[in-house]
């Protein structure tokens, strides 16, 4: 009788959907495979279910947490493949304390959110979003937006907070609209590659101060929760604008707020919040219905559209059935 290996998926999507998934790739794996879906689970049910799981995946949508008690529960669980980039709503500490890997997505949506970070820049500097409302009611700004200033990528400087996959796709794209690239990192690229990519490292105040465009690319964690607060914004730029696709708590949202209001920086696109779905007393939220600021908001998708998802699902499928064959996993981020 074949070994039966248990897959429990504590993401929300349904059990014949994750058959789907794997069911192309079945001759790979040296056995059968039982697919539970955990979400939403009652604790206790949780775990009783994780204490047969040889594969556990992760929730994209952060809901279902995997904290030290879970991570305790699980006896057999040979990986943790997490199905985004992102990864903090898992404590990796306690599954290396416990031998069980955690791997992410890695670069699957680089190219996704690089885009999508040119796409806001652009659209900021253009202030696209006020252009569309107001010809959208059938009245003209162009005379308008001439005296609020509408300017080119061309000729800028864009500074670039963490130079990993992310950074160096973003920093690859906006060299072609001819701006001049600073990056700041806890570790500087080689100087081979800081010509390759023909971008500039600079210190994190040096950075914020002479900026243009300010993009962040940096995970989750202690030492970058608020980095970007009330200091940091009043010593950019006034015109300078700021992208933040990766993580809510890098800034300071009430600070991000008043400085958009007061005018210390010229505008903000905003992907990721502090607590996902924001309420509408976010101060971001509130300050976008206030007038006609420049800031863009929108619902965590700079990594998540089609072809990122794509990508994101083949790399874990495969992650998966790497390590069930006897493999070790990519992209781990915990060992």
């Amino acid at each position: 009788m074949s070994k039966v290996f248990t897959i429990v998926s504590m993401s929300p999507l349904p059990e014949s959907f994750m058959e789907s998934l794997f069911a192309p790739v079945k001759d790979k794996i040296p056995g059968q495979i039982k697919i539970v879906v955990a979400f939403g689970k009652p604790r206790d049910e949780l775990k009783a279910i994780l204490k047969d799981a040889d594969i556990v995946i992760g929730d994209y949508s952060f809901q279902m947490k995997i904290d030290r008690e879970l991570c305790e529960a699980m006896d057999h669980v040979k990986l943790i493949q997490q199905p985004s980039t992102g990864f903090d709503h898992i404590d990796i500490q306690a599954c290396r304390e416990k031998g069980i890997p955690v791997a992410n997505a890695g670069g699957a949506n680089s190219i996704s959110v690089a885009e999508y970070t040119i796409m806001a820049a652009l659209a900021l500097l253009k202030r696209l979003v006020y252009a569309h409302e107001y010809t959208r009611r059938g009245e003209w700004p162009q005379w308008k937006l001439m005296d609020m200033g509408t300017f080119d990528l061309y000729g800028k400087t864009w500074g670039i907070i963490g130079i990993g996959r992310i950074g160096r796709e973003v920093a690859k794209r906006a060299r072609a609209f001819g701006a001049e690239i600073l990056y700041y990192d806890i570790r500087r690229l080689s100087e081979e590659d800081e010509e390759s990519l023909g971008v500039k490292y600079a210190r994190f105040s040096k950075l914020l101060r002479n900026s243009d465009v300010v993009s962040l690319h940096v995970p989750l964690t202690p030492e970058t929760e608020k980095m970007i607060g009330e200091g940091e914004l009043r010593s950019m730029k006034p015109g300078a604008v700021l992208i933040n696709p990766s993580r809510g708590r890098l800034v300071d949202e009430e600070a991000l707020a008043k400085a958009i209001r007061e005018g210390w920086i010229g505008g903000a696109a905003v992907d990721v919040y502090s607590e996902e779905p924001p309420s509408e007393n976010h101060p971001l939220i509130k300050l976008s219905r206030e007038g006609d600021y420049n800031i863009i908001l929108t619902p965590h998708i700079a990594g998540a559209n089609t072809d990122a998802r794509t990508r994101i699902i083949r790399h874990s499928v495969e992650n998966i059935v790497r390590v069930l064959a006897g493999g070790k996993p990519i992209a781990v981020v915990n060992m």
